[in-house]
Order: C-alpha cells, then structure tokens, then sequence
C-alpha cells in the first residue's frame, strides 16, 4: 500500500481552498435584485427575433396602481420573446424628473418609451426630442401631447371612465331624485387625464343628475395623508356633504379612510379609481360600495404589445385593429388603442380580483 504523500495534500487543500475562496467572492459581488426604487429590467431573449428594448415609464413608481400594470407588462415582454423591458420612474411623481429619465433613456438609445406623464406639458420637449432621435414613444394610462407621442395606449375613453364613477355614485346614493353635495378629491391639478375625466363628469351630472351638487375639486398631489387631509376639511366645509369622488389610486383611498375615521361610514359615500386589493377591506366594511377601475394588467401587457409592434412595424398608421395575443383584437381609433371597458368591484365580486 502506497503512503499519502503529506505535501501533495497540503498542496491540493490549499489550491481547493482557494477556489472556493473564489467562487465565493463571485457570490457576493453578484448584483442584489433592483429595489423599486431603481430601474428594473426584464431581459426575455429570442435568437431569432431583433431584441426590442421599451423603457416604461409611470407617473409614480412604488404605487400598488403601476405595480400591477408592470406585471403584465412583464408578463408581455416574457411572451413576445424579443423585448428587453425597462421599468422605471420618479418615486415621488414629479414631471420634471419624469422628463429627465426620459432624456436619459434617449441617451441610451432605447426603442419604446412608453410614459404615463403627470405634467404632458413638462415631458413634452422630451419626447419629442425622443421621437426626433427615431425613438418611438407611446402614452399610456394618461396621454401626453398629441404631437409628442405617436400612439396613445388607452385603459378605456374618458367618456365611458367618468360616466362610470358618476353613475356608480348616484346608484350608491341610492338613484338620480337623492340629491347630493358630492367633491372630487384628484391628484394633480396638472394631470391631463384626470382633468379630462372632470369635464366629463361635470358635463354628465348637468345632463343626466340634477340633483347632485358639486361643491369642489381638490388635489391631493398623489399623496394619500394629503389626500386624507383634503376629505376632512371638505367634511368640515360642507357638513352635509354626501359623496366623494376619489379618482386617483391613492387619492381614493386616503378619501375612504377619512370617512371611515370621522364615523360617517353608510352616511356618505366615496367612489373613484384603485386597484380592488387597495379597496378591499373598504368594501368589506361597507365604507366604501363600489369601485370603478379596468385590469391594469392588461394595460400594462397591451402597452408592451403595442410598443413592440410599433417597433418592429407591424402596427401601421392608419390600421383600425390590433392584434392583442391573449386580449384578443383591440380597436384603434384614430391614434388610440383602446383596452376596452370599466369594471365596477362591488362587496359581492372584489373577492374575485387579484390586483
């Protein structure tokens, strides 16, 4: 039997420990996953297709609201197989900032920029400066200038979104002869599609309900203690008011949790815009009876779908339709791609949304 040469042994420990040493310096200096705060990145690639990069951008990153919508626009740029997915945005909503990640991502050369844009007048040059490079630009959730973007990604017409939260709140006042003082609780005065929703209502409560009074709009500049703030003093302003409209996702709630809190849960009523998951326990508590939102999912998927298509020059000026994979064909008007309908969650269907 041969015996174990001592310094061949101690000569492989050595060499073994310093691979390990190695292998663990690696480890550790691997990057930790992005925190929400930084830009996240989704590579899904396909060696027969052109890699497509689309940096989305949304008003404000952190939000439950564009959370969701990532989500499915992750869950797009999975299935296409070709679209590197940015996504990134100012964690405290300012357009300014917005305007320059928007620059930045120019820079960078990407081939979408898909923008959810707080002030349209702010990220305006921007843009356009995107789309002067070749870049093409998307809006979606909110619409920028016309001329500073090529397609308008579109939860649902305004028309049919203001409409909604007007005929939900009348039907939670209990019909069209209860009359009501009734406030909007927005988040931006600035924000282009909230103000557009506004005129729409406005212009259906003068049509359609007589009898509901609007005694004031206020911002909440998508802060939800602000927004909680903003309900109390209304509260105090018109004591008899019986209807808020929160038609932000953070506005909407902060108005709910100000009802709940002053004990005027069944006495007045908030509707508006949020994610079912961010109203849930509202609802079961019977503070809030309905919520009007659409799948933001879907938003997100369908605006990934568009950019890429937009990219590759499958989607065309001038076609009608669009080809949404999974969502089915979507209607274009003029140059707007609809996603489709408001949802209405109430006590009796909230329970069937994940979002």
């Amino acid at each position: 039997m041969k015996k174990s040469n001592p310094r061949k042994m101690h000569h492989r420990f050595v060499v073994l420990s310093l691979l390990a040493g190695i292998a663990f310096i690696f480890t550790a200096c691997s990057p930790a996953p992005p925190s929400d705060a930084s830009s996240t990145q989704l590579v899904s690639k396909d060696n027969n297709k052109k890699k497509i990069t689309i940096c989305l951008i949304p008003k404000k990153k952190g939000l439950p609201y564009f959370t969701s919508c990532a989500k499915g626009a992750e869950e797009a740029a999975m299935e296409l197989g070709n679209v590197e997915l940015i996504y990134d945005g100012p964690t405290d909503g300012s357009p300014e900032k917005q305007a320059s990640m928007i620059e930045q991502y120019t820079l960078k050369g990407v081939d979408v920029i898909a923008v959810s844009p707080n002030d349209p007048n702010v990220v305006a040059p921007a843009l356009r400066k995107a789309r002067a490079r070749g870049i093409h630009v998307l809006s979606w959730d909110a619409d920028a200038i016309q001329d500073s973007r090529d397609y308008f990604v579109n939860q649902a017409t305004a028309e049919a979104i203001a409409h909604g939260m007007v005929n939900t709140m009348v039907k939670d006042l209990g019909g069209p002869e209860t009359r009501a003082d009734v406030a909007i609780v927005t988040a931006y005065l600035t924000a282009a599609n909230q103000n557009v929703w506004i005129e729409h209502m406005k212009t259906h409560i003068d049509q359609q309900y007589p009898n509901l009074n609007l005694v004031a709009i206020k911002p909440s500049d998508e802060d939800q203690k602000l927004a909680f703030k903003v309900t109390q003093d209304l509260m105090k302003a018109y004591p008899d008011i019986k209807g808020f409209f929160g038609i932000s996702s953070v506005s909407f709630p902060g108005a709910a949790e100000a009802v709940k809190q002053a004990g005027k849960t069944g006495q007045v009523m908030v509707t508006g815009l949020a994610t079912p998951n961010s109203m849930r326990s509202y609802v079961e508590g019977g503070t809030v009876k309905s919520v009007v939102l659409w799948n933001t999912a879907e938003l997100g998927y369908l605006t990934i779908k568009v950019g890429e298509a937009l990219a590759t020059g499958k989607l065309k000026q001038g076609d009608t339709s669009f080809d949404a994979g999974k969502l089915g064909k979507k209607k274009i008007a003029g140059d707007q791609v609809l996603l489709g309908d408001i949802l209405v969650f109430t006590k009796e269907n909230i329970h069937q949304y994940d979002f």
